[in-house]
């Protein structure tokens, strides 16, 4: 079983965070340090290698978003193969991602050494240990201050680096090198294939940055639209930037002098920068160079602690690793993640962090892809990511076939060092995690659909990530809640009796009958589909008959009588009498929008306050406002002398409502009337509008509460 009383991480990153997290995350030694060695094993065709890199990592960053956006949690590529492949290659995934993070932290400290070599004499090893205590001292003080500093750094990195491309492709344009272009590039592929191939699984290491955020998914506000934006404009911008800029580095200084160089961009700008006052082009090459390796290890920090974070929040590490500090951060997780890496900037040389980096992360995404196809074919319901990946299922099994195949071609210890890690994996779930956890993951699901048993608590967790995402734009709750049936009963009465009543009145609105609506709802709830908490109960069921969702909402002051066969409800009621009764039916076209709405009720019904304000509420009216959300309505009432006197007298087709907005309720004499475009307003009327924020503050401004 998993944690139950860790600390939610706050969501704090917007668009522009997750961007240029990726970015900072990407922008680095595959940038400044790698070209030099990759040119070795590729001669020109480097460029080529890049740009396939870039390309070749696409399925991965569609399947990561996919899943990022249906749970969003700490602990990106753990948590997605944890829920969907189960604990066992939950850890496996978990724990090589964290390494591979791990190691690109050190390539980039180890570059940003190298690079600080060149102006100041200090020693590459001791320079990185000491910037991985500030980057760590730094993540410990919160996402939001380190994804700040990325802000600036980034922007800062890419306004050098557009300098040196925009001034490079013109240098090289102008026939200014001192070799021609074509004999630069010939022979494209020195190394044939095999060699392109090879140089491709090692630059890969420069992308999978790119998929950093999916741990952070828990931060990140409006997830289904901010992370796959968000990746998608860092790739776009990180592929432009390593093709060009690779492409000048092969142009200016030729692959004999570019390969084994560890200060590639530095070398490029000296050779056609010479305009610039001494050293001067080198200065800002370093700089650039400096603020990209920052950001990289910052970002590969933040984003590596969130591993043994969500592996402890499931008990496949220590509790300890679970836990946060006073500033909202898992201390204990950045502290492990930074010894880690102080160890890999000792023991590893330059070339080995690449590859082993590589090779981990390849095989990973690999499983990643295997994971949405698991989610896909599991069929739950409650699998409802904001974003899907397109050209299904090619996509992805082109995103496991093309791993295996760059992994083969890097050599036996990139292969040994993936077989290793995963061993020891295996052990360490074997004697440590196996018997402190109870669950499996989706793939018994689609095993279920051919005679297996499957795992019920995914579906329960599943469920209570769609309560915390939220609805969608374009979800109509608002809608159904304002034009809900409402039965207010003073006495106890039986759930019976509830679902008779509420099934005659959606009947009056549906081309179903009452007697099949009520078999229906009574279906549910025999089979135990019925949430009851906090004295409520949501009874739904999907018909294929109908296309929206319509909504009943029962008060029951005396209290709900079970008088069904069911012991867990008849226990539940017992402890906490269920006053509250809400009944969705919904089409089965979009059985994610009605379980959204569904949580949407369950998130309502679990504040502190909803259930005193249901009970206190005088009307139907002021019942519907105990759903609706508060951004998301606003109550007038019109008077004479205040500022809503001037919509008295005039009708709603007169009205000029913000774009969004609609009059969804009225309240007139002790009743409450349906709103239609001729319906004049009064002296005394209540208005209950419904819209987006924005237009309901502007309403709010005009004409007051």
């Amino acid at each position: 079983m998993a944690l139950l009383n860790f600390t939610r991480l706050q969501k704090q990153l917007s668009l522009f965070d997750v961007y240029v997290i990726s970015t900072g995350a990407m922008i680095s030694s595959g940038f400044f340090l790698l070209p030099g060695i990759a040119v070795t094993h590729a001669g020109p065709g480097v460029v080529l290698a890049y740009l396939l890199s870039g390309v070749l990592i696409l399925p991965a960053m569609l399947s990561q978003a996919e899943l990022a956006t249906a749970m969003p949690r700490a602990g990106g590529a753990y948590y997605f193969l944890d829920r969907t492949l189960g604990p066992l290659v939950g850890a496996i995934g978990g724990v090589g991602t964290w390494i591979a993070l791990v190691l690109k932290s050190a390539f980039a400290l180890i570059g940003m050494g190298a690079y600080l070599a060149l102006v100041v004499d200090v020693p590459i090893v001791p320079t990185a240990v000491a910037f991985t205590v500030v980057f760590a001292a730094l993540n410990i003080a919160g996402a939001k201050e380190s994804s700040g500093l990325l802000r600036v750094l980034v922007v800062t990195l890419l306004s050098i680096l557009a300098f040196f491309i925009i001034h490079g492709l013109t240098e090289v344009g102008a026939g200014a090198v001192d070799v021609p272009i074509r004999r630069r590039f010939t022979p494209l592929l020195p190394y044939g294939i095999d060699g392109l191939l090879g140089t491709v699984g090692l630059v890969f290491v420069s992308y999978v940055g790119l998929t950093q955020v999916a741990s952070l998914a828990e931060e990140v506000k409006n997830p289904d639209r901010n992370i796959p934006l968000g990746m998608g404009l860092a790739l776009a911008t990180v592929t432009a930037v390593y093709v060009l800029g690779v492409y000048i580095m092969v142009a200016v200084l030729g692959t004999d002098t570019l390969g084994g160089s560890l200060t590639p961009v530095a070398d490029a700008a000296n050779a056609f920068w010479s305009w610039l006052p001494r050293r001067a082009g080198v200065l800002l090459i370093v700089v650039a160079a400096i603020v990209a390796f920052a950001s990289m290890s910052n970002a590969g920090i933040l984003a590596a602690s969130r591993y043994p974070l969500a592996m402890a929040r499931d008990r496949l590490f220590p509790d300890r690793l679970a836990t946060t500090g006073r500033w909202g951060t898992p201390v204990a997780a950045i502290a492990l993640t930074c010894t880690l890496l102080v160890v890999f900037l000792v023991v590893l040389d330059v070339e080995s962090v690449a590859k082993l980096a590589s090779s981990l992360q390849l095989l990973l995404f690999a499983f990643i892809n295997v994971a949405v196809i698991v989610m896909r074919e599991s069929r739950i319901e409650a699998y409802d990511p904001g974003f899907r990946s397109p050209l299904y299922p090619w996509v992805q099994l082109v995103g496991l076939f093309v791993p295996i195949v760059l992994v083969a071609e890097m050599g036996w210890l990139p292969v040994l060092f993936t077989v290793g890690i995963t061993a020891l994996c295996f052990g360490w779930y074997t004697y440590y995690a196996q018997p402190r956890i109870a669950r499996d993951g989706a793939i018994y699901h689609v095993f279920e659909r051919l005679g297996r048993r499957r795992f019920a608590g995914l579906d329960r967790e599943l469920r209570d990530l769609m309560k915390e995402k939220g609805l969608r734009a374009e979800d109509p709750f608002d809608e159904v809640v304002a034009r809900a049936s409402v039965i207010d009963i003073a006495e106890s009465a039986s759930l019976e009796t509830i679902i008779g009543d509420a099934s005659a009145l959606l009947h009056r609105r549906l081309p179903v009958t009452t007697q099949e609506l009520f078999d229906r709802f009574g279906r549910g709830v025999g089979m135990g589909g019925t949430p009851v908490a906090f004295g409520a109960a949501l009874i739904h069921t999907r018909l294929p008959e109908i296309e929206i969702s319509e909504l009943v909402l029962v008060r029951c002051r005396g209290g709900v009588r079970i008088d069904v066969d069911d012991e867990d409800l008849v226990r539940q009621a017992a402890d906490v009498p269920i006053r509250a009764v809400f009944c969705l039916v919904s089409g089965e076209s979009d059985p994610g929008r009605h379980l959204r709405i569904l949580a949407q009720l369950a998130g309502r019904v679990e504040d502190e306050d909803f259930m005193s304000e249901w009970l206190r509420s005088r009307d139907e009216q002021e019942l519907k406002e105990t759903l609706l959300r508060d951004d998301r309505f606003l109550s007038l009432k019109l008077k004479s002398g205040t500022k809503a006197e001037a919509l008295i007298g005039h009708s709603l087709n007169e009205l000029n409502l913000p774009p969004g907005s609609l009059v969804a309720l009225i309240r007139r004499y002790g009743e409450t009337i349906v709103p239609r475009g001729r319906t004049v307003l009064r002296e005394g009327d209540r208005l209950t509008v419904i819209g987006e924020p924005e237009g309901l503050r502007k309403l709010a401004e005009q004409y007051g509460r």
